[in-house]
């Protein structure tokens, strides 16, 4: 499988997939603690749609190294750069899922949108998850996403067996067989034990004024059932910040909802791109 090497003295490689092609790209960045396989059942459809479908494992997941340090979103978004350059990907939509929509707004707002013809976030953290008294909206308290790193720290293997349910609940319990959460917590479990707490600790991060720098094409995919970043407080907000974004919510959708609700999040997201 291709790796990525990035800049610098540590020669630390990313691990990717391009399913290659002359259609537009699509970069799918993942959320946390999964990797770009957890988009598995989403790229056949993109594919036959015509795109050229790039997904890869963020540092400390997947199969991409596990450095010990680099865990934060300036860092995290220097890597999608390099990605983005390395690759020469031009006229791209970048899809942040989770965590991974920090990477989407933190690129646009390091980088500019010179190599972008749209933006998508699932299930995104944006645009500012920790509750403090300058974002009263958020969903936690600071300390609350610092036990939350603690308690991941101390048993990892557990911490992922219990998120992966909520990955995949909504208010009513799980909506995927056990079978495919089984196949997520292996994905999850290859995450390094550092990575894994240093990345819970930025989910709190202010990202508003990032996303305000949002011009291209915007859509925004949230279940109203996730019990990981809950609506009201991420996806709901974001046309405040970025008045041009579309919003779609998923009935019922978990935080997962891009397996458990796969015929919708794939049709939303190709009327999207189709429309750009």
């Amino acid at each position: 499988m291709p790796k990525l090497t990035l800049p610098g003295e540590a020669g630390i490689q990313l691990h990717y997939t391009d399913s290659g092609g002359d259609g537009r790209p699509v970069v799918l960045i993942h959320g946390w603690p999964m990797s770009g396989a957890s988009f598995d059942a989403n790229v056949p459809a993109l594919t036959a749609a015509g795109h050229r479908v790039v997904t890869y494992d963020r540092r400390g997941f997947g199969q991409s190294d596990q450095p010990t340090d680099g865990y934060d979103y300036d860092t995290l978004a220097s890597d999608l750069n390099d990605l983005m350059t390395g690759l020469d990907l031009t006229d791209a939509v970048i899809l942040g899922f989770s965590m991974g929509g920090g990477e989407v707004a933190r690129y646009i707002a390091t980088y500019g949108e010179d190599r972008l013809a749209g933006a998508v976030l699932s299930g995104s953290i944006c645009p500012a998850l920790g509750k403090t008294d300058d974002n009263p909206d958020g969903a936690m308290p600071l300390d609350a996403f610092e036990g939350m790193a603690q308690q991941c720290e101390a048993d990892q293997p557990a911490f992922l067996d219990q998120f992966t349910t909520w990955f995949f609940s909504n208010n009513e319990g799980l909506t995927v067989p056990e079978e495919v959460r089984q196949q997520a917590l292996a994905i999850a479990l290859q995450a390094s034990p550092v990575a894994g707490p240093a990345c819970i600790r930025i989910w709190p991060t202010d990202l508003r004024d990032d996303c305000a720098k949002i011009t291209v094409p915007l859509l925004v995919i949230h279940g109203d059932g996730d019990q990981n970043v809950p609506l009201a407080a991420s996806g709901a907000r974001m046309p405040q910040v970025v008045p041009h974004a579309r919003l779609h919510v998923i009935e019922g959708g978990p935080h997962g909802a891009n397996v458990s609700h796969t015929d919708e999040w794939d049709r939303v997201l190709a009327e999207f791109l189709g429309g750009l």
